[in-house]
């Protein structure tokens, strides 16, 4: 049996949540399979019960730090739906900008902070140099686009609902407030410096793409299934519309309302993971196992309506060859083509003329549905907030289903790949770590939004022999 042995990798790996992944090995030290543990609890669900439901998306907005805006959209459209209304005009445009405010903001936290490191530093950088302070050491540059980038993002957000974090803006039949002609001509000030930024982000990813293709291409790359919004003609969907669910090649497999997704959609539990296991149940589990996310939008939509991006989503197409792009990693360029979708898509909304009206909100005095379902496409994938209340609108159940869920069986099939992939013999290097982290990192999870935990993130990789003995054990401390 292969002497024990333990390593220690400080600082903290670039994933938001607790995570632990398990690698089994045969006798000859060949790779069996390997799962992603999500070790925190989940709680959020039983403790929103008895809770009026205009608290919701303050409550629900409090699961994360980084995607607050998601929760507070999903929440606030399945308010809708148990409302029974239809939100002004300027209300929908108000709340797909603090939407984009969202996507530029989380876009550029991942390709900048998160990703970055390992393209700019390499797979095998020492861990001490890999992250976002080793970048801006090297490539100062970078790293100050990145910043300002996601700070447009915020900005957006905090013009609309007053702060950067947890912002009090989408509430049941609207909005809380208008946007001022002020914010508006100061927000659309900034943009040709974003789009530059945007250019570098790119080029970055361009170039290290080009260096690196062969183990790009087929980096944690299976067929799967695909999931995410698309409007009436089939193109990209952020706020609203319908889901669609195709197959490896692109052949569509349904497409229905979010407020169906019960019909199309199973969840099951496996006793190694908090973490649920979202399915597609035509196919059965774990044969439906589809994937979300900026990856799956791109591979699920026709087109994207603004100019800049459906180019770019072109030549994005264009670098997978005939087929569909399968490999994880293109999950970051497909990450960036949306990243220039949001600049464009914000700018486009702050030029519209009923941007600044102040008729934002519908009240009515109770509930006019039992149930109401929101579903929104979060920076990470399809977000699903799905509320029943009595006829005060107090909550009744809650059923949240999250971007990170959705990806959980694909997420376990990559780093199975990759493991396969990069040990053999029994023999792990440090580097084998962070292309397992990589290729987690690639769907960009939030396990903290997945479990609706508090908490920080270590990640813990252990080796189990046949004999089921622990032999290696792989740490990065919180």
């Amino acid at each position: 049996m292969a002497q024990l042995r333990k390593i220690t990798i400080d600082p903290v790996t670039r994933l938001e949540g607790h995570g632990k992944v398990t690698i089994h090995l045969d006798g000859q030290g060949e790779v069996l399979e390997a799962r992603f543990h999500v070790t925190q609890f989940r709680g959020y669900e039983r403790f929103c019960k008895g809770r009026p439901m205009e608290e919701m998306g303050a409550i629900t907005q409090r699961i994360c730090g980084i995607c607050p805006v998601s929760h507070q959209l999903g929440s606030a459209k399945a308010c809708d739906a148990i409302l029974g209304v239809e939100i002004p005009r300027a209300a929908i445009l108000l709340r797909e900008l603090l939407h984009m405010g969202q996507y530029i903001q989380s876009h550029a936290l991942h390709f900048f902070y998160l990703a970055s490191p390992d393209l700019l530093l390499g797979w095998d950088a020492h861990p001490a140099k890999r992250n976002v302070v080793g970048v801006l050491q090297e490539f100062p540059e970078a790293a100050i686009q990145g910043i300002r980038l996601r700070s447009f993002g915020q900005e957006i957000i905090r013009r609309l609902g007053g702060k950067k974090i947890h912002p009090v803006f989408a509430v049941p039949g609207g909005v809380s407030d208008a946007l001022s002609p002020q914010d508006r001509d100061q927000l659309l000030e900034g943009f040709p410096e974003m789009y530059r930024a945007f250019s570098c982000a790119m080029e970055i990813f361009q170039n290290w793409w080009e260096k690196n293709k062969d183990e790009a291409v087929g980096f944690a790359s299976f067929p799967s299934n695909y999931a995410g919004l698309v409007d009436e003609n089939g193109n990209l969907a952020l706020y609203d519309g319908e889901i669609k669910i195709s197959g490896p090649a692109g052949e569509p497999k349904a497409r229905f309302a979010p407020r169906d997704y019960l019909e199309y959609i199973g969840e099951k539990v496996e006793p190694w993971s908090y973490l649920k296991f979202p399915y597609f149940k035509p196919d059965g589990y774990p044969e439906g196992s589809y994937r979300v996310g900026p990856l799956a939008r791109l591979n699920t939509a026709s087109g994207i309506t603004t100019p800049r991006a459906q180019k770019a989503l072109e030549t994005f197409r264009a670098s997978a060859g005939c087929g569909l792009p399968q490999g994880s990693l293109y999950y970051h360029h497909a990450r960036l083509v949306e990243l220039l979708y949001a600049l464009e898509k914000a700018e486009e909304l702050l030029q519209t003329e009923v941007i600044c009206s102040k008729d934002v909100r519908i009240t009515v005095p109770r509930p006019a549905q039992e149930e109401g379902v929101g579903v929104v496409e979060a920076p990470r994938g399809t977000l699903i907030h799905h509320y029943r209340v009595d006829s005060h609108g107090v909550i009744e159940d809650v059923n949240l289903i999250v971007a990170t869920g959705h990806n959980n069986l694909a997420m376990n099939r990559a780093i199975t790949s990759v493991a396969r992939t990069y040990i053999h013999g029994g023999i792990v290097k440090e580097g084998i770590l962070n292309r397992v982290e990589g290729a987690i990192r690639c769907y960009d999870p939030c396990l903290s939004c997945s479990t609706h935990a508090l908490g920080q993130m270590p990640l813990l990789i252990e080796l189990i022999n046949p004999q089921g003995d622990r032999v290696l054990e792989l740490r990065r401390n919180s």
